[in-house]
Parts: C-alpha cells; structure tokens; sequence
C-alpha cells in the first residue's frame, strides 16, 4: 500500500530508480531537484534530503525569491513513486504560473490514482497552514493533471501563458473538516486510504 513520507536519505537507491525512470535531466514536479543537486552520491543525496526538509522548516528563512515548502515522497516499500510538494505561500511566479502544489508520478508507476491520492493527503496539511484554498496548476497539454486537479475540487480561474508555458490555473477549496492527524510529519509517515 503507498505511503506519503518524508523524504529520506534511507531511499538513495529508491529515489535514483524513480529519477532514472524519469530520465536524467528531466524536470520533476514536486521533487525539489534543481540543477547543481548533487543526488548521485550518498553525502550529496543526504545534503539534498537536509535542503528539502529545511525549506520546510519557518524557523530557517527561505532562500531569497523562493518560499518555504514542505515536501512528500509517494513511496510503496522502498520504491518512490512519486513527488509531492506544498508551497506555504505565493510569491509573485507561483501566483502566475507555479501554484501553492506541485506533484509528478514516475512514468512507471502512472495510472494508479497516485497523483489523485497524494493530493487530497496534502490539503489538510494546507488547511493547518492557514490556508482556505490552493492554487494547482498544470500544463495546458497535460490532461491526466487536468482531470486531478478537476477531481480534488479544482476550480479554472483562467488558462494563461507564462514564463513556463501555457498552464491553466486551478483554486481548490481547503474543507475545514480535513483531519490533519492522517499527514505526514516531516519525520514520519502516513498510509492514506
């Protein structure tokens, strides 16, 4: 059964199987991966698991242009499916064209619900962060994201072309009756049903 979790150095292999299944060099929605990330090696792949977990953290100050994020990894044993990432707030690039939530489901594990799932994990960690609704956005073209999006509730405000290409802007409403007792910590896990 998958598992929303915190990222962690314990799954180098796991998370090397998944970026591989992607493609080297390829982007990852939700990973956190930026170019120069050292991922390859075990010291560099611990440095890239303490960066996600610190960008979570509103006692360290983001890097400047950036926001805090908190960051989940779709897991099913030691296999990663896949990257979710909430982002705490808008800045002005996320408000156009990145949104509050970005997610990617390695090609092999796709067609699963995964993406569908994830989402709807992360929303009352959105609501316990103050928020009343979130912005998710996709690619225009992207139309597995679309339907996602559309089934947690997503709303279209508009579909604009961006720094990043044509993507249609979607708000979901955070429910107030979310339980946040079924999110993950940043140091332990979830199985949501």
């Amino acid at each position: 059964m998958p598992e929303l979790i915190a990222p962690t150095a314990r799954l180098h292999a796991g998370w090397l199987a998944a970026r591989d299944d992607w493609g080297r060099g390829v982007h990852q929605d939700g990973s956190g991966l930026r170019p120069g990330d050292d991922v390859d090696t075990p010291d560099g792949f611990a440095a890239f698991v303490r960066k996600l977990l610190r960008e979570s953290d509103p006692a360290v100050p983001p890097v400047p242009g950036w926001v805090h994020c908190t960051y989940w990894w779709m897991v099913e044993g030691d296999e990663v499916l896949g990257t979710i990432a909430l982002r705490h707030e808008l800045n002005d690039f996320l408000l156009e064209a990145g949104g509050h939530i970005g997610y990617g489901v390695r090609p092999g594990a796709r067609r699963r619900g995964l993406a569908s799932w994830a989402l709807a994990g992360v929303l009352p960690y959105a609501k316990g962060l103050g928020l009343d609704r979130v912005l998710v956005t996709c690619n225009e073209a992207n139309e597995a994201s679309r339907r996602t999006i559309e089934r947690a509730g997503g709303v279209l405000e508009d579909v604009r072309d961006t720094e990043i290409g044509r993507v249609r802007r979607y708000w979901i409403a955070v429910a107030g009756d979310q339980q946040l007792s079924s999110i993950p910590s940043s140091t332990g896990k979830s199985t949501l049903t």
